[in-house]
C-alpha cells in the first residue's frame, strides 16, 4: 500500500509537470502511463491483439469521453472461474468533464454502459462490469484525500457454472 502511494505521489508529480493529466492504466504491465505516450507502450507490451477487449474498452471510453482526466481499464477475469487469459470481468475507472451533466453514479453507469453496448450485451465478449466514474474534481479530491487506491473487486464465489473452466 505504502509503495504503491509513494509510486502514486511520484506520478502525479510527473503529470502535474505534464501538458496533459489524462492516464491509462495498462494492464500488461500495470503501470499507469499518459495517454499521449500509449501507444509508444504498447510497443514494449504486450499488442492490442492479445488483449482485444481490453483495447476495445479502452478506445471506446478513450473516444467518448474525451477529454480523459483518469482512465484505468483493470482485467479482473483472473480472479474468476475462468480459463487463463480470459477478457470476461473488468473493473473500469474513469474520470471525465463529461460527466458533470450526468448527476448521479445511476447516470454514469448508463452512460458507460451505453459506449460498451456492444462489449456487455448478453452474446457479447464482457461478463461482468464494475465502474466508478467521476468528474475530475471528484477524482483529484479522491487522489488528494489519499482514496484513490481502488480496490480489486471481490473474489469468485462460483458464479452459475455457465462459463468454461479454468484450464
Amino acid at each position: 500500500m505504502a509503495a504503491h502511494r509513494s509510486m502514486h505521489r511520484l506520478y502525479s508529480s510527473w503529470i502535474g509537470s505534464s501538458a496533459s493529466s489524462s492516464s491509462v492504466f495498462n494492464i500488461r504491465s500495470t503501470r499507469r502511463i499518459p495517454l499521449q505516450l500509449k501507444a509508444a507502450a504498447m510497443s514494449t507490451s504486450s499488442p492490442p491483439a492479445d488483449f482485444p477487449v481490453t483495447h476495445t474498452i479502452e478506445t471506446k471510453l478513450s473516444k467518448a469521453f474525451s477529454p480523459l482526466h483518469h482512465l484505468e481499464v483493470r482485467n479482473e477475469s483472473h480472479m474468476h472461474n475462468v480459463p487463463a487469459n480470459s477478457e470476461t470481468h473488468f473493473k473500469v475507472i474513469i474520470a471525465s468533464p463529461v460527466f458533470a451533466e450526468h448527476k448521479t453514479p445511476l447516470a454514469r453507469h448508463r452512460a458507460v454502459n451505453s459506449v460498451l453496448a456492444e462489449e456487455v450485451a448478453a452474446d457479447g465478449p464482457v461478463h461482468a462490469l464494475s465502474i466508478v466514474a467521476k468528474t475530475p474534481e471528484q477524482w483529484d479530491k479522491m487522489v488528494a484525500d489519499g482514496k484513490a487506491d481502488i480496490g480489486a473487486s471481490p473474489n469468485c464465489r462460483g458464479g452459475d457454472g455457465s462459463l468454461p473452466k479454468r484450464k
